[in-house]
């Protein structure tokens, strides 16, 4: 477990700052006491001074989704809605709740038995049972990548696909590229739904033709891109947007082993920027999601819902990251 002079040190300060920071001082600032606070989630630290009653429990439940370890996509998003819940009173528990256990029991009744407030809801997909459930649920739930209409007690944070994909593809224009492909994970998920119809509305904004054909999904990422990647290839496709980051690598390796030079011969980007994005062979451009800040988003969302404040939904902005795997068209 991480001390208060562990605190002190990555962040500059003396240990009694932090101490005072810690116990809810008046004499520090909002702005220092804020920094500490996070960085005191961040690194472990358990000690964190709450609020004489605690404001109750609240969840992160996730589904098919990692998030143990730093490089994995949930990580940050977790520690962001942690580095705001918990100062402020709250105890989170992180429950895995796969398709069995959405069977066995409703997700208010679940809620009710384990006495949580509320839920922010990660990794879940359209064959997730709860996801039905969420229509006419009473327990406030914050979806992130996933969106319940008509329900004052859902919300959905994200970033903004429509902006993402417009990023992409007006980057991939001024490059000089007009024939441009799109390959995508399984589309049995909003957000997946969301980035394809997003990448053919940017490129009709951007004046530039897209049929159906230059777009190709499948379950899994090595059949997408051994079944659909050829074929745009064929079509003669310059440029490759992805639905996500691990899809563009794989993408970038297939082409290489098929000998096509990245960017030279074909630009590639990816959706997410994961870590290992700035360390792909090339490094990867891709649309940048602030994952701190979407779980921070996460908690905002679910303290309006708490409090009777029907917010539907809460994105972020998209970032280009400009990389390596992009460049200008050859034709």
């Amino acid at each position: 477990m991480a001390t208060i002079q562990d605190i002190a040190n990555r962040l500059g300060v003396s240990k009694g700052t932090v101490s005072k920071a810690l116990n809810g001082a008046p004499d520090i600032s909002e702005t220092l006491q804020k920094s500490i606070l996070e960085t005191a989630v961040e690194m472990g630290y358990k000690k964190i001074r709450r609020q004489k009653t605690s404001l109750g429990k609240l969840c992160i439940i996730t589904g098919n989704l990692e998030y143990k370890e730093p490089h994995q996509f949930g990580y940050d998003i977790i520690l962001g809605f942690r580095q705001m819940a918990e100062p402020a009173g709250y105890e989170v528990d992180i429950v895995s709740a796969d398709q069995e256990l959405q069977k066995n029991i409703s997700y208010d009744v679940y809620m009710l038995r384990n006495n949580y407030l509320g839920a922010f809801i990660l990794g879940f997909s359209f064959s997730d049972p709860w996801m039905k459930e969420f229509s006419s649920s009473k327990t406030p739930a914050v979806l992130y990548d996933n969106y319940i209409t008509a329900n004052l007690n859902i919300a959905y944070v994200g970033v903004d696909s429509n902006e993402g994909m417009e990023l992409a593809i007006s980057h991939l224009k001024k490059l000089g590229h007009k024939k441009i492909g799109y390959l995508s994970s399984s589309l049995a998920s909003h957000i997946m739904l969301a980035r394809q119809k997003a990448f053919f509305q940017a490129l009709k904004q951007n004046g530039l033709k897209g049929e159906p054909s230059c777009a190709g999904s499948a379950f899994y990422i090595t059949e997408c891109i051994e079944k659909h990647l050829p074929r745009l290839l064929d079509m003669g496709i310059t440029a490759i947007v992805c639905s996500h980051d691990l899809v563009a690598n794989a993408a970038m390796i297939q082409c290489q082993q098929l000998g096509y030079r990245i960017p030279e011969d074909l630009s590639i980007i990816g959706f997410d920027d994961i870590p290992i994005c700035a360390h792909t062979s090339p490094p990867l451009t891709t649309v940048r999601q602030d994952r701190i800040q979407l779980g921070k988003s996460g908690y905002y969302a679910l303290e309006s819902l708490k409090n009777r404040v029907p917010i539907g939904t809460l994105l972020l902005h998209a970032q280009l990251i400009e990389r390596n795997s992009t460049g200008r068209c050859r034709e």
